[in-house]
């Protein structure tokens, strides 16, 4: 069988197994860490219900201090994902961190190597509901991204962004200025 069709295990961890965790952290039922020695926790972080830490063998997970990671969140680290302090990272969010490259035609896509992309998100930015991260985004400082948005592109600091792909609506009053991604 080949070695992706193997098992990652179970999910289950115990808070010591964390590669580090602030105080005050909550971590509600159903909630799944792979590789939690790789999964950094800052202090007073809320992870929902169901929400899936993917850590992975190499490279980092880090949520900054007093985050908020809504239920059925899947974050996904392959490539390395950071989280700032105080990021809203809505209900349903999809963060992803790696792609299969795309120009092997002579094989399938699922055996093609993979890429690895760091994703992060700055102090202060807000994920919407159901909002898609791709891999190597970064979301600026204060930026917020709408409900059900798909981030191809780096989002600037205060911009608010929304759709499919996300397309730079305005910046917060009296924030920002440039152009998004």
């Amino acid at each position: 069988m080949p070695r992706w069709f193997q098992s990652h295990g179970s999910g289950r961890f115990r808070e010591e197994e964390l590669g580090s965790l602030g105080p005050g952290a909550v971590f509600e039922e159903g909630v799944l860490i792979f590789h939690p020695e790789n999964v950094h926790v800052g202090a007073r972080v809320y992870v929902g219900h169901y929400a899936i830490l993917k850590g992975y063998y190499k490279n980092t997970l880090r949520i900054g201090d007093e985050s908020w990671i809504g239920p059925q969140a899947f974050l996904h680290a392959a490539g390395g994902l950071e989280i700032g302090k105080k990021v809203g990272i809505g209900p349903g969010v999809k963060i992803f961190t790696s792609y299969h490259e795309e120009d092997h035609l002579d094989i399938p896509v699922l055996e093609a190597p993979l890429v690895f992309k760091k994703v992060v998100i700055e102090d202060e930015a807000d994920i919407g509901v159901g909002a898609i991260v791709l891999p190597g985004v970064q979301v600026g400082r204060g930026a917020i991204v709408g409900a059900g948005a798909v981030v191809t592109r780096d989002v600037p600091p205060y911009a608010i962004v929304a759709g499919n792909p996300a397309r730079l609506l305005r910046y917060r009053q009296g924030k920002g200025g440039g152009e998004i991604g």
